[in-house]
């Protein structure tokens, strides 16, 4: 007897909208603020370490939760589950608008990304139970792709309008009107959604697994004034061991926090190391950017906002286009090219002189990456949760959300180290501050460039070939429980 197809929910395309307002939100808060730091270090007597925490702590917190936060949103309800993470967030961005210390901005960033690990693998996971299979679930994952791939230049440009005109404190007070516009078209358009069956948390698994990735990413932030600190080392060494009990944990346990058989397909493995990749591109490069904006340029915080903008446009532009490119020639020879082409727009950034100019210098790099960037990211996180049964769709869409995260952050401690040892060598040779400066960036755009290119290599060995061919959600789901 055939098994009854459900008619799709006609408000679906509102829903999409309304959850990629989310994932532009969540993207664009790791670097909305990154235009403002200036401004707000002033502000605020911070100093350059405390400056630094104002990016870590977001994502760090973001990373190390998003597990336990699609496995909450799975089991509590994924559209409940959106909408106390929108809500929370709202108010750690108002906390964060009104602080009176470093101390205080720290801490509400790091609250938004508690917050923040909730709302995006929340959303993510009504996202593909939305749109299970066929024509339009390529469609949906290429315009929420393609808003995660902009949303960085996005918070770049909205930051540096906010801060020009309304002051740096409005980068967070901004999200007040993203958490109401969310929450309103959450309960008009979006559909409550949760998982079948035994839902028990796995506490083990999620204390290993938080305690294990926020090991490591203050390991790495630690290793950022020297690999000689024993501190860094000790907590590096305690992550990955608390990682590796976390695997034997989840191997073990009845309900786990991430079932391993999530990450045991090739394909899905090889997209969720390129995602590790985006993610770090994305943070490092407009990070470093917008400092050699201002810092080595001179642009105030307007024109440096806006600076970023021809990559989004260009990659706006070149996502339909890579989205029929998909249909056509599958993942593989995207998601090769993509990444080789990005990397090609990153080389080019690394001839920044400290007295050149956007124009010759940096715009012609950026219209490149953000054609390579489209091409990588349209297809990315369909075929990440291509196949994923709908009981698992929270926690494998945190774990698309967290390796990205994770991987950001993690490579923002790495660049940072790159960037303070190569400004020092340059001073050592006797570049002038500027140009001691410009070569740390430099060196920062080329370290983004190599990842590029591990990135084009393991879309090469580890996709498919074909066309990525419509799953059937509910099928998958069964033969998830019976084998």
């Amino acid at each position: 007897m055939s098994v009854p197809v459900p008619s799709p929910d006609p408000r679906r395309w509102w829903a999409l909208a309304v959850l990629s307002l989310t994932q532009l939100v969540v993207v664009l808060d790791a670097t909305i603020v990154n235009v403002a730091l200036p401004r707000a270090q002033e502000d605020l007597g911070m100093s350059d370490a405390q400056r630094q925490w104002v990016v870590t702590a977001y994502v760090l917190a973001f990373g190390a939760l998003l597990l336990l936060g699609g496995r909450v949103a799975d089991y509590w309800g994924r559209k409940r589950g959106y909408m106390v993470g929108m809500l929370g967030f709202g108010a750690a961005s108002a906390w964060g608008g009104l602080a009176h210390s470093p101390t205080e901005l720290i801490l509400a960033r790091g609250l938004q990304g508690v917050f923040a690990a909730l709302l995006a693998p929340a959303a993510l996971a009504l996202l593909t139970v939305t749109f299970p299979s066929g024509r339009e679930r390529g469609t949906a994952f290429a315009v929420f792709g393609t808003v995660a791939g902009t949303g960085a230049a996005v918070g770049l440009a909205l930051g540096g309008v906010l801060t020009q005109f309304a002051g740096w404190r409005w980068c967070l007070l901004v999200n007040i009107v993203f958490a109401v516009v969310g929450l309103v078209g959450a309960l008009v358009f979006v559909s409550e959604s949760r998982a079948d069956g035994d839902n028990r948390y796995d506490v083990a698994g999620a204390v290993t697994v938080t305690l294990g990735l926020g090991a490591l990413v203050y390991g790495f932030t630690l290793a950022e004034a020297g690999w000689a600190n024993p501190w860094a080392i000790t907590s590096l060494v305690l992550g990955l061991v608390l990682l590796a009990l976390f695997v034997r944990v989840e191997s073990r346990a009845a309900q786990p926090l991430l079932p391993l058989r999530v990450v045991r397909d090739r394909v899905r493995a090889g997209a969720l190391l390129i995602q590790a990749i985006v993610g770090a591109v994305f943070i490092g490069m407009t990070l470093y950017l917008a400092f050699h904006l201002q810092i080595v340029l001179g642009l105030s915080p307007l024109p440096a906002g806006f600076a970023a903008l021809g990559m989004t446009v260009t990659t706006m532009v070149t996502a339909p286009v890579a989205a029929r490119l998909f249909a056509r020639f599958g993942a593989r020879v995207l998601m090769t090219a993509g990444p080789l082409i990005a990397a090609a727009g990153m080389l080019y950034l690394t001839r920044v002189t400290p007295d050149g100019g956007y124009w010759d210098q940096v715009l012609p790099g950026l219209l490149v990456a953000g054609v390579g960037i489209a091409c990588t990211i349209v297809p990315l996180q369909n075929v990440a949760l291509t196949g994923v049964a709908p009981h698992d769709a929270g926690a494998a869409s945190a774990l698309v959300n967290s390796v990205m995260q994770i991987g950001g952050c993690i490579a923002l401690s790495v660049f940072t180290t790159i960037y303070a040892a190569r400004t020092q060598d340059a001073l050592g040779e006797g570049d002038s501050p500027a140009g001691a400066l410009t070569e740390g960036h430099a060196a920062v755009f080329l370290a983004t460039a190599v990842l590029l290119v591990l990135a084009a290599l393991v879309a090469a060995t580890t996709l498919r070939g074909h066309r990525a061919a419509p799953h059937h959600a509910a099928q998958d789901e069964r033969l998830t429980h019976t084998g």
